[in-house]
């Protein structure tokens, strides 16, 4: 049999594991990367990666890894693939150390595992505060061995703009531009796995780098693709402004003992190494003593924006502390060892604020961090009915035949909300996954090879998409697109953010329809042919704004709050009605979307979360007993369990 041959669409773990174990198995792999792969925006990642390994002797299992998953996503997460993700993260972590990656070890010489929130099990694996880095370089030395075969090519500085699909819908191939020369060009493969990424840009205020907007799951989306859970978008609780972006402080930080706080006093002028103890108020370890600092991100971000709300927050009222200065002063912890566990984070903070870390709390503030929702994909569950058949080619597919998904742009693995260190997991087991998938794809007798999609087919495809870049090309009107970008994400971040209210979604619907439309009357700033960034920065617009319709029309359709999604008109979480995917689909009018897919929650029933409080506590301690009763809005009940 002729040689087959993917096309992988992302150079980030996902798109790299995928890579490494398709070239392995003999399948030729053609890798397109927005940017140089090593830049790929996995190199951000800083604290760590989850597996229990339970070297510490703390009863840890993949089985309690599982539940924490499961729970900490609100039980919307898919439990059998969740349930093999968390089987195989030791194999991984070990795979990862045979590979070269510098983990951090304990003065025996064993891995060290660090804490993260969710949890109360040492089960983070972290190379200081650079785990993204680290990882990412690992797997391209792993990927450089089959370029060198010639088994894997790449094309860096391409953007993928669409799918070539036969008359049966299924994908053979991919559209891509080459942002150098600005040339648009089709190819042909027997399968394509998008490994994209998330799409914080949408929001603004975000960790992401500049070019995570979305695009390729919202190409995919709008050529037909199912877009699951789009309403699930995660706001880490610390992160620092930028003029480009927000820069991530770790979850790394809380894990090693970082404590976040505001004077008690709002008017306290004292610089805050000179506030006492007795005079800071420890807003999470005081609402939970049990997780206190590590409480989940969602909890913790409505935390930190309930305190900023009511005024009570430090740098202007919009900032709160975190602090690592009583490691040094009262654990004894020296500056190396510090910088041995933080470094990288510390430097960066440094860097952009220009102030010590250790003798100064940092400054921080929520910013979008992650996109739960993505392509909606399939598996295929074992005899067991709690494992998965890993040799389905249903697993990691999108609901276009050929066409597969993994890591952070698609949906199943995280439910409502993703616990720290699972990303970098989910990614190297997802892209795992997607291989195997992909395999079993190719060896249930396609009809004929990627070598027979007919040049008519690439022609049509190719000739759409340069149609449409030629039309980018041309002035519609006066509007600038990067002012209307700037809308976009006001709107995103202001009334999709941590704080839903149905009425102001409604709103964002409608200021929606009105950039959709003024989205296509924009001015021609540059007309170089050359690398030029602002055409396919308005095409990019575009697709962002259809993508934001989703997220925006997901959390109207929602009528509870799970995890990230948090609705002051729908405070509770509601299994008898809401344990299912919010499936959309693309129409030029608006979303489209279909709730018949249920959770099956065949290993854990839905229960009462695990901590102390919600958001109805947080809310009436923080922002008053009567701040429901004054608004209108009913108090937040503690979800029942289905079933009890």
């Amino acid at each position: 049999m002729a040689q087959r041959k993917v096309i992988v669409v992302g150079g980030g773990l996902a798109g790299l594991m995928t890579t490494m174990k398709l070239a392995e198995a003999g399948v030729k792999v053609q890798l397109f990367s927005l940017v140089p792969v090593k830049r790929s925006h996995s190199v951000c990642a800083q604290g760590g990666i989850n597996g229990a390994v339970n070297l510490r002797g703390e009863g840890d299992s993949p089985y309690l890894h599982f539940e924490d998953t499961i729970t900490g996503g609100d039980f919307l997460n898919h439990q059998p693939p969740v349930m093999r993700m968390a089987e195989r993260a030791p194999a991984i972590i070990y795979l990862l150390d045979r590979m070269g990656v510098p983990f951090n070890r304990t003065a025996e010489g064993v891995l060290s595992f660090r804490r993260f929130g969710g949890t109360l099990k040492h089960r983070t694996a972290y190379a200081g505060a650079t785990t993204g880095q680290q990882l990412l370089y690992a797997l391209d030395e792993q990927v450089r061995r089959y370029e060198a075969s010639h088994d894997v090519e790449k094309f860096e500085g391409w953007s993928f703009i669409g799918l070539v699909k036969d008359s049966k819908g299924v994908c053979k191939g991919i559209v891509a531009q080459d942002l150098r020369s600005m040339k648009v060009e089709s190819f042909a493969a027997d399968a394509v796995v998008i490994c994209s990424g998330g799409n914080g840009v949408i929001f603004g205020r975000s960790t992401n780098s500049i070019i995570n907007t979305g695009e390729p799951v919202s190409v995919c989306y709008q050529e037909g693709a199912v877009y699951g859970n789009p309403e699930m978008v995660q706001i880490h609780p610390t992160a620092i402004p930028g003029d480009d972006k927000c820069r991530l402080i770790s979850e790394s930080v809380r894990g090693e003992g970082g404590r976040l706080w505001v004077p008690r006093d709002v008017q306290d002028k004292r610089k805050p190494a000179e506030i006492p103890e007795k005079d800071r108020y420890y807003f999470c370890e005081e609402l939970d003593p049990t997780y206190g600092n590590l409480l989940s991100r969602d909890l913790v971000s409505f935390i930190i924006y309930c305190i900023c709300r009511t005024g009570r927050g430090v740098g202007g009222g919009q900032q709160v502390y975190l602090d690592i200065g009583h490691l040094h002063r009262e654990k004894g912890w020296s500056r190396e060892l510090i910088n041995d566990k933080l470094g990288g984070v510390l430097e960066i903070y440094e860097k952009f604020m220009r102030e010590d870390p250790i003798d100064n709390p940092m400054r921080i503030y929520p910013a979008v961090h992650y996109t739960m929702g993505g392509l909606w994909v399939d598996y295929e569950k074992g005899t067991d009915g709690a494992t998965l058949d890993v040799n389905s080619p249903r697993n990691q597919m999108t609901s276009v035949p050929g066409l597969f998904a993994a890591g952070e742009c698609e949906y199943q693995y995280h439910g409502a909300n993703r616990l720290g260190a699972n990303a970098l997991l989910s990614c190297l087991t997802g892209g795992e996954l997607a291989a195997l998938g992909v395999q079993a794809y190719l060896s249930k007798g396609l009809e004929g090879g990627f070598e027979d999609v007919p040049t008519t087919l690439l022609d049509e495809a190719c000739s759409r998409r340069q149609s449409e870049y030629e039309f980018y090309r041309q002035s519609h009107g006066s509007e600038n697109p990067y002012r209307l970008l700037a809308e976009l994400q006001d709107t995103m971040w202001h009334y999709c953010g941590i704080w839903r209210l149905q009425k102001e979604l409604v709103g964002a619907q409608s200021k929606l329809d009105e950039l959709k439309v003024r989205a296509n009357q924009c001015a021609l700033i540059d007309e170089g042919h050359w690398s030029n960034q602002v055409v396919p920065f308005t095409r990019s617009l575009h697709h962002m704004i259809e993508m934001s319709k989703a997220i925006v029309g997901g959390a109207i359709l929602r009528d509870e709050s799970r995890g990230a999604h948090f609705k002051l008109d729908t405070p509770d979480r509601d299994d008898s009605h809401w344990l299912k995917t919010t499936k959309a689909t693309w129409s030029e009018s608006g979303p489209e979307f279909d709730l018949s897919e249920r959770i099956e929650c065949n290993v854990i029933a839905p229960r009462p979360r695990k901590y102390k409080i919600n958001q109805n506590k947080v809310v009436k301690e923080i922002m008053g007993a009567d701040f429901f009763e004054k608004a209108g809005l009913k108090e937040i009940q503690e979800p029942s369990a289905v079933g009890s």
